[in-house]
């Protein structure tokens, strides 16, 4: 008997990780091990199960889901991603294949089309459902990398977790103890990144987190 894949869900609501567990519980080449509410819990989920693949919303509490993917990504290679989102914007197609997932669904999709991703990206090609296919123009660069950088680009993925929490209304010592470092090492990497984008005050960052995505 073939050994199931294992899956981690990552997703913040718990109606859509109820819905995605009992979608993939009823095939047997699947085997949901783990699911995290937040970016931070998926990092470590990934870490301690060692899964397949990794379904990632990119709306996430704590950490945003594009950093939570480099993260995954630079610790754990060999397991896959697909992005799973309501996002349907170029810059987040290309953002999210840059980061490492191999695969980009959205939320409207069937659910065939989300089985299809996942069984793609299993096997290692990359994945993009119809609609975000045509999302890209046809020179659109694959797999990771490609065109030239950005500002935002130069921005960590601690930098970018850290301006996350601070757009959410964290003070400094609540973001050390989230992020398990100290409150000497936030003030550096809030300086850092608020430098490197040039934004000057908390509405600033607030701001620019939603356009990003890293807030909803």
């Amino acid at each position: 008997m073939t050994t199931p894949h294992r899956i981690v869900i990552a997703e913040d609501h718990t109606i859509l990780r109820e819905g995605l567990r009992s979608l993939l519980s009823e095939h047997s080449e699947f085997s949901v091990v783990g699911e995290a509410g937040d970016g931070l819990a998926a990092v470590a989920l990934a870490k301690k199960l060692k899964p397949d693949l990794v379904l990632m919303d990119l709306s996430m509490p704590r950490l945003a889901g594009l950093d939570a993917i480099r993260e995954i990504t630079r610790r754990r290679p060999q397991t896959r991603i697909v992005a799973l989102t309501v996002h349907k914007t170029e810059e987040y197609v290309l953002a999210a294949r840059a980061a490492g997932a191999l695969g980009y669904v959205l939320k409207d999709d069937s659910s065939a089309e989300l089985l299809a991703a996942i069984r793609s990206v299993l096997a290692g090609k990359p994945y993009l459902s119809a609609e975000v296919r045509a999302l890209l123009p046809a020179a659109s660069p694959a797999g990771r990398g490609g065109g030239s950088g950005t500002v935002w680009d130069a921005v960590t993925p601690r930098e970018r977790a850290v301006m996350k929490l601070i757009a959410e209304g964290h003070r400094n010592r609540e973001i050390a103890d989230l992020l398990g470092i100290s409150a000497k090492t936030v003030e550096k990497h809030r300086a850092k990144s608020h430098g490197k984008l040039g934004l000057h005050n908390a509405a600033a960052v607030t701001a620019f987190a939603a356009k990003k995505g890293l807030i909803s």
